[in-house]
């Protein structure tokens, strides 16, 4: 039975079944999302030899599986010392340093390009590479500037070292940090310019717990100078001052007694001066000399002054009857005066 079954099956595929056709299988794949077709495509792979080497020979056409980013190079590192670096990884397609447009000087960081993506991933077993003195660091271009280090525990990797002799170099920096645990990348800090020293460095570890023994271990004498070891985070973070409400601020002087204090819990009390340490407040202006100032010149009137005008009194008449008339009043109880006719 299951023979016949078998043959039956054998029959269906020899006749080109259209539900098996390439053409149908894209159209099932189409809709597919990127992950559900990448673990189909492993799962296929990992079957079946021929399909992992077509998947090997595409990704590797792409630059993306080939192109390392290498960072904290030293300012004198050429693009032909990096490339001997990493030559003895496997053939060099491209290299170079990156150099800065205006100044022409390194900008600390490069690109390797391998022909072969073996290449790369032998490169990246051992990320970390002593070039120039300075413990540099690559990874993948297309995982951006950060890479490795963009981890969320850097900053319990990272520290910062302070208060370096002068003549401590890089490679004394990482041989003496290089006893609490592998290291990821670290250098001292050199001027562009004048490439001296500026005093300090950074060491960057593979782990958090080799960090916390290089701070922890209390004998820090490093080429005679006794040194600071922090995390860098903590060193680069600023403290922001704080600042006391508005109505809190004192404003000058005290008031007088009895008079309610603006920003005070209780009126009616004098308190100290309680000025913030670090900010000062105007002096009172002294008091003006006893001198006179003479006054500003009136303005000049625009118009002249009219001469004012008299008027006789009206004469009053008498009447027939002999009772003398009421002489006109004007407004506000004044007698009334008329022109002169």
């Amino acid at each position: 039975m299951e023979d016949l079954k078998k043959r039956k099956l054998d029959e269906i595929a020899g006749n080109g079944d259209s539900s098996d056709s390439e053409e149908h299988l894209r159209s099932l794949l189409e809709p597919l999302a990127k992950p559900h077709l990448v673990e189909l495509l492993a799962k296929l792979g990992s079957q079946y030899h021929s399909i992992a080497e077509e998947i090997k020979s595409i990704a590797s056409a792409d630059p993306v599986h080939r192109k390392l980013f290498v960072r904290g190079l030293a300012w004198n590192t050429t693009s032909e010392t990096l490339c001997a670096a990493f030559q003895v990884h496997g053939e060099i397609e491209e290299g170079a340093v990156i150099y800065d447009k205006t100044t022409g000087k390194s900008r600390g960081y490069g690109f390797i390009t391998y022909k072969n993506m073996e290449s790369t991933r032998i490169a990246l077993r051992a990320p970390s590479k002593m070039i120039d003195g300075r413990m540099a660091v690559c990874n993948l271009a297309g995982e951006g500037l950060t890479g490795s280090s963009g981890m969320p525990d850097l900053a319990k990797r990272k520290l910062f070292i302070g208060g370096l002799s002068p003549d401590v170099t890089s490679e004394m920096l990482l041989s003496f940090f290089g006893r609490y645990g592998d290291i990821e990348e670290g250098s001292v800090a050199y001027d562009k310019d004048t490439t001296e020293s500026r005093g300090f460095g950074f060491v960057t570890y593979k782990t958090s717990e080799a960090a916390k023994r290089a701070i922890d271990d209390p004998q820090k004498l490093l080429g005679g100078r006794s040194i600071t070891v922090k995390y860098a985070e903590s060193h680069g973070r600023k403290t922001a001052q704080p600042q006391l409400p508005a109505t809190m601020v004192p404003m000058g002087a005290p008031m007088a007694a009895g008079y309610p204090q603006s920003g005070y819990p209780q009126t009616g009390k004098v308190y100290a001066s309680m000025d913030p340490t670090g900010y000062s407040y105007p002096q009172a202006a002294p008091a003006y000399l006893g001198a006179t100032y003479p006054s500003p010149p009136a303005a000049p009137m625009p118009y002249a002054a009219q001469p004012q005008m008299t008027y006789p009194q009206l004469a009053v008449k008498k009447d027939q009857l002999g009772v003398p008339p009421t002489p006109p009043m004007g407004m506000g109880g004044y007698p009334y005066y008329g022109a002169k006719q």
